[in-house]
């Protein structure tokens, strides 16, 4: 497909963008939605962006919940989203650890973050246009996936003040504390 007819997309992180990071959230009694998290994914969506979810789920490879759980969970997120006018919320995680505990999950890969292979994965799936694509994380990892799949813009979520490592690692990206803050810094 011609580039230009590509759309941009909003990478998500899950666990502390789109809800509260309580450490391996695998059911949806533990999810928890971060404050204005849908105004800001439908602002970016009347923009032209189409919300994508990219996440490590190392709880899988550890055993905490199964992909099944997750997958569970997930559609009654998507389902939240869809009372609140986003109907497509695509998924892509990443089960691997090398500290897991079942076997099959505990592997190298490329797609957990931060190599970007869950973002080149959606942007072949779904045809988006990388280099105007925006990211939002609250990990170093989640930037540097950005950065590796050549986003145009990436948006570290924190609440916390950063040094060391993250500060130079953050240091050409916006740093929000507060998800709504994201619609005055979109260009």
């Amino acid at each position: 497909m011609n580039s230009q007819y590509k759309q941009p997309a909003l990478f998500l992180d899950r666990d502390g963008v789109i809800n509260v990071d309580h450490g391996y959230v695998g059911k949806y009694e533990d999810f928890d939605f971060i404050e204005g998290i849908f105004d800001a994914v439908l602002f970016f969506q009347s923009k032209g962006f189409l919300p994508v979810v990219v996440t490590n789920q190392s709880g899988i490879a550890r055993g905490y919940y199964t992909e099944t759980d997750f997958e569970v969970l997930m559609e009654r997120v998507q389902d939240d989203f869809s009372t609140h006018g986003i109907h497509s919320l695509p998924v892509y995680f990443c089960p691997h650890h090398l500290d897991g505990t079942i076997p099959k999950y505990a592997t190298k890969c490329a797609c957990r973050k931060p190599a970007p292979g869950m973002l080149l994965s959606a942007a072949q799936d779904l045809e988006i246009d990388l280099a105007n694509s925006v990211l939002v994380g609250d990990s170093w990892r989640d930037i540097q996936a950005a950065d590796a799949a050549g986003l145009k813009q990436s948006f570290f979520l924190s609440k916390d003040n950063i040094t060391g490592e993250q500060e130079a690692q953050l240091s050409k990206d916006h740093t929000v504390t507060r998800i709504e803050s994201l619609k005055e810094l979109i260009t």
